[in-house]
C-alpha cells in the first residue's frame, strides 16, 4: 500500500516516488500508522533523505497503511534555498508539540562542535526526545541523533575515532531480538561517521546492543524508556540508497581540493568493485599531486557510478518492516477502536520487543 504523506509532496518525492497525498483519497488518517518524520539532514541532502526514508516506509509497510508527516528542527543551519524547501514542504514545530504520533524518525545533521551540548538545536532536540518520550510508541533515531539521545538520557559520550568511519560494513546479530527477525544472521550496512558510543557503556545503562561488527563496532542498539516509547538507535544508515556514500565521497574530495581539509577522504569500506576502485586510485593520485577544483572534470563519475549496488537495501526493508509491526501492534493494544491494522500484525508481543 502507498505511503500517504501530508502534503504538498516534495519535489524529488513527488518525481520517483509512488506516495501518496493524504487527500487523494484511500483510508483516513485513524486508521493509518502516523509517523513524524524529523529530518535535519544539511540543505544538499534534504531532497535525498526524504526520498530514502518514505522509500523503505513505503516497501516495509506491505499492507499497512502508513501516514508520514514532515518536520525538522529550527536551529539547523540553513541557506535560503534550504529555508524555501522547508518553508514549502514541512510542518512548524508548533504542530508537533501540539500532536501525538504512533512512531518517529528522527535523523541526524552534520555536527558544527565538538560537544553535541553546543550546537545551536541542542535544547529544541532534547525537547524531541522528551516528547518522544509521551506521545509515540517508539523512535528511531539515526547517526547523531542516537548519540545525541544516550547523550541526553544516560549521559553516555561519544568519542572522537582516528578516522571516519566511511562505507559498508558486516556486522553480526549479538541479540536475539524481534527488531531483527527475518534477517541474515550477518548484515551489511552504511556508515559515515566520526564518532562512535561505545558497547560497554551502553549495555552498562541498560541499551540491548542487537548487530556488531567488528570494524565498525556497534551498529543497532534499542532501549525502552521509562513512559514505554521504544528508542530504537542506528549508529549507521541502513536507509542510505545506493549512490549516497558515493555522493558524500565525491562531496569529501571537493572539499580536499577547495582545502577546507587537508587530508584526501579515505576510499569508503566495502563499497566499490576492483575496477572502480582502480579508477578512484588512479584520480587521488591526480588531485594530490594538481590539487585544484579543476580537476574535478576528470573525476570517473559515470564509469563508478553504473557498477553501484545496494546491497544492503532488503534488510534494511525488513528492519523497518519488524518496527512498523511493532508500532502497529502497540497501536491495537492501546487504541483498539481506533486500530484498523489488526489484520496486518505480526506475532509481536510487548514483552518481546521491551
Amino acid at each position: 500500500m502507498p505511503l500517504i504523506v501530508d502534503g504538498p509532496l516534495p519535489t524529488r518525492c513527488a518525481a520517483e516516488g509512488n506516495f501518496r497525498l493524504v487527500d487523494s483519497g484511500g483510508p483516513s488518517r485513524g486508521a493509518c500508522l502516523n509517523i513524524a518524520f524529523i529530518n535535519n539532514m544539511p540543505d544538499a541532502a534534504l531532497e535525498d533523505t526524504e526520498l530514502q526514508f518514505f522509500t523503505l516506509l513505503d516497501i516495509a509497510s506491505g499492507s499497512i497503511p502508513v501516514y508520514a508527516k514532515l518536520y525538522s528542527l529550527p536551529g539547523v543551519p540553513r541557506t535560503d534555498r534550504g529555508l524555501h524547501h522547508l518553508n514549502k514542504f514541512y510542518n512548524s514545530f508548533e504542530d508537533l508539540w501540539q500532536s501525538e504520533f504512533d512512531g518517529v524518525i528522527i535523523t541526524g545533521t552534520e555536527p558544527h562542535q565538538p560537544n553535541l551540548r553546543d550546537e545551536p538545536y541542542w535544547g529544541v532536540l532534547t525537547d524531541v526526545f522528551d516528547w518522544a518520550e509521551r506521545n509515540t510508541s517508539s523512535a528511531i533515531l539515526s547517526c547523531l541523533a542516537a548519540h545525541a539521545s544516550v547523550s541526553y538520557s544516560d549521559g553516555i559520550s561519544r568519542h572522537r575515532l582516528p578516522d571516519k568511519q566511511f562505507g559498508v560494513f558486516e556486522s553480526g546479530k549479538i541479540s536475539d531480538h524481534a527488531l531483527m527477525d527475518h534477517t541474515p544472521e550477518r548484515v551489511r550496512f552504511p556508515h559515515s561517521r566520526w564518532n562512535e558510543v561505545r558497547e560497554s557503556e551502553l549495555t552498562s545503562a541498560g541499551y540491548i546492543v542487537l548487530t556488531r561488527s567488528a570494524d565498525a563496532g556497534v551498529d543497532a542498539f534499542v532501549k525502552q524508556k521509562k513512559k514505554k516509547s521504544l528508542f530504537v538507535h542506528f549508529q549507521g544508515h541502513p536507509e542510505y540508497g545506493a549512490q549516497t556514500l558515493f555522493k558524500e565521497y565525491r562531496r569529501d574530495i571537493k572539499r580536499f581540493l577547495n582545502r577546507e581539509r587537508e587530508s584526501y577522504p579515505t576510499m569508503p569500506n566495502g563499497y566499490f568493485d576492483a575496477p572502480a576502485s582502480r579508477l578512484l586510485s588512479e584520480f587521488q593520485k591526480s588531485a594530490i599531486a594538481d590539487r585544484r577544483e579543476g580537476i574535478m572534470t576528470s573525476f570517473p563519475e559515470q564509469a563508478v557510478i553504473g557498477r553501484l549496488q545496494n546491497g544492503w537495501h532488503s534488510t534494511a526493508a525488513c528492519v523497518y518492516q519488524n518496527w512498523l509491526q511493532y508500532v502497529a501492534a502497540r497501536k491495537a493494544k492501546l487504541a483498539p477502536v481506533a486500530a484498523r491494522v489488526e489484520s496486518a500484525q505480526s506475532s509481536f508481543t510487548l514483552e518481546e520487543l521491551a
